[in-house]
């Protein structure tokens, strides 16, 4: 199980610009819905690299899926190398993402965000329309299951602040 206030825990002291997607966001705006991981996109600056790799090394991050014994070095160089990353690590699961699909990069995505209370940190975390919006576009049988509750929190949103 993902220990999440953990998790953000480490990337709050770390002081690491990211913004949470994914159904911990959608969980933040009030879904029932489970999930098992934490998605983050990232922000891409050399010094917010360090300030990641930093925060998560320590719980020893590992490719999900690979097979043991795999040699991967969980470093500046790996992510600034790379753009996607899903992890397992002594936390729980957590996808580190540069990008995601019809949403962007963390700089596209910051006028989108949110700040929200989540376990007791200050997150940010992809709004409601804009969550909808990247789960219709990423087309995945989970995330398109997921819609139809989304819309209705968005409705519901919508008519009581009108």
């Amino acid at each position: 199980m993902t220990d999440f206030p953990a998790l953000l825990k480490a990337l709050a002291e770390s002081k690491v610009d990211y913004i949470i997607v994914g159904g911990m966001a959608a969980i933040a705006h009030g879904s029932a819905r489970m999930t098992f991981d934490l998605d983050i996109v990232y922000g891409r600056s050399s010094e917010n690299i360090r300030r990641l790799v930093s925060a998560i090394k320590p719980s020893s991050p590992y490719l999900r899926g690979a097979v043991p014994g795999l040699p991967f070095q969980f470093d500046e160089k790996t992510i600034e190398r790379g753009l996607n990353f899903t992890l397992t690590t002594n936390l729980g699961q957590l996808d580190l993402l540069g990008e995601i699909t019809r949403g962007g990069n963390y700089e596209a995505l910051l006028p989108y965000a949110e700040d929200m209370d989540l376990f007791g940190f200050q997150c940010r975390c992809l709004s409601l329309d804009r969550l909808i919006e990247v789960k219709l576009a990423a087309g995945r049988p989970k995330d398109l299951d997921s819609i139809s509750e989304l819309r209705a929190l968005q409705a519901a949103r919508e008519s009581t602040n009108s």
